[in-house]
């Protein structure tokens, strides 16, 4: 038998744990508030431009590509005009970092939100927040409520619907993994499978040429169809909201990211301070109400 090596052990076992338990204590614990999952701690990650972003010093954000009005102007998301722009910016600048900080990165609409380590700190690209996209993201909280609308072609049988019922008949388009896709099958249920399509400019051709009756876009993406890529359309009528809250749309970050609280202060910030309406009235202002489809 050899007590004095077992009794060692024991000894060298206690002061371990005892050195453990004094690092655990003086290190900084997470903050259980963090907004999704995030472990940080929101006093030390949301320091004014020092965040622990993609690049130090730089913040990037993503969004898609080509870049629709009113959500970007010119298909160029860095010049700060378009509803979008504009709104990445207040939130960067909230963030503590001006233009010259903000780098975009060209993100696919579906990539954005599904499973994976993200390469961006956050993205921008009329994303809906929903319980399923939260199993493989983070979302700040909403910076723009928003409502799903049909398009058609005017003269059209779809141009003369007036409730739900009389598009249950016709074919019907949207981008694939959009709410809009959802508001076709969940809420009309057509006779015939809806037609997916990779990018909204897909679509909107296919309304164009005929191969769709209607497509199924947000609202001021509708008036914005209307007015300038489509001018032989109209805006049929919204569809109500299906639940107690509204859709919103949110940037859309990392699961787990350390960032999203900091993020979703920013934006609720601009939303009390004002600035999120005054964007809103500033670049969506056209997009003003429209027949309600029940």
């Amino acid at each position: 038998m050899h007590p004095a090596p077992s009794a060692l052990r024991r000894a060298a076992a206690a002061a371990t744990i005892a050195l453990l338990a004094t690092a655990v204590g003086c290190a900084p614990q997470p903050d259980d508030k963090a907004s999704g999952g995030s472990s940080s701690s929101a006093g030390t990650t949301c320091a004014k431009g020092k965040l622990a972003t993609q690049t130090s010093g730089k913040l990037t954000i993503a969004t898609d590509e080509p870049a629709y009005e009113p959500w970007f102007k010119d298909d160029k998301p860095a010049n700060g005009e378009g509803f979008e722009s504009a709104v990445a910016y207040a939130v960067a600048k909230q963030l503590g970092y001006d233009k010259s900080a903000v780098v975009w990165q060209s993100v696919p609409f579906n990539k954005a939100f599904a499973p994976g380590v993200k390469t961006f700190d956050f993205d921008i690209n009329q994303v809906s927040i929903s319980a399923e996209r939260k199993k493989a993201v983070d979302f700040s909280s909403g910076y723009y409520d928003v409502r799903q609308a049909v398009v058609a072609l005017k003269g059209s049988k779809a141009a003369k619907a007036t409730d739900i019922a009389d598009l249950k008949g016709l074919k019907l388009g949207a981008q694939v993994g959009t709410t809009s896709l959802n508001y076709i099958s969940d809420v009309v249920k057509p006779s015939q499978e809806a037609a997916a399509f990779s990018k909204n400019d897909q679509a909107i051709s296919a309304l164009k040429n005929g191969q769709v009756d209607a497509i199924v876009v947000d609202l001021p993406t509708a008036f914005y169809v209307t007015a300038a890529q489509v001018t032989n359309a109209k805006i049929v009528g919204q569809f109500e909201n299906q639940s107690g809250t509204p859709e919103q749309f949110g940037l859309v970050l990392d699961k787990g990211s350390g960032l999203t609280s900091c993020v979703t202060s920013a934006v609720d910030a601009l939303r009390q301070d004002g600035t999120l309406a005054k964007l809103e009235k500033q670049w969506l202002s056209d997009a003003v109400d429209a027949p309600v489809l029940k």
